[in-house]
């Protein structure tokens, strides 16, 4: 399919684009450039556990991770983006991370 019709390509494309260029306006960092696989730094451990709490309670799916699995100091929430992803939802996650992130004094 990939080979024949590159509408998914685009599609994941796109909402990697959108998705890690409206997090860094908002202020996160996002490990990586250019990936599906979009860690949004936090260092903390107890921090980003209770971010990703607050997304899930917002109907967003992400994954806190901190030492052993990561670096210690390096603990991180873990987005990954899908082509299956519409706009709507993509931006949906990045509203949640904006309420999330301002409610926990990530950023401004």
């Amino acid at each position: 399919m990939l080979m024949t019709d590159s509408s998914f390509k685009d599609s994941l494309d796109a909402n990697v684009k959108l998705f890690r260029s409206s997090m860094t306006d908002l202020g996160f960092t996002i490990a990586g450039k250019d990936h599906p696989i979009a860690p949004v730094m936090l260092g903390d451990a107890k921090l980003a556990a209770t971010f990703a709490d607050k997304m899930h309670e917002r109907g967003v799916y992400v994954v806190a991770f901190s030492y052993p699995v990561v670096p210690q100091g390096k603990a991180r929430i873990r987005v990954q983006i899908s082509a299956a992803h519409s706009t709507d939802q993509i931006n949906h996650a990045i509203n949640a991370f904006a309420d999330v992130g301002r409610e926990l004094g990530v950023i401004a």
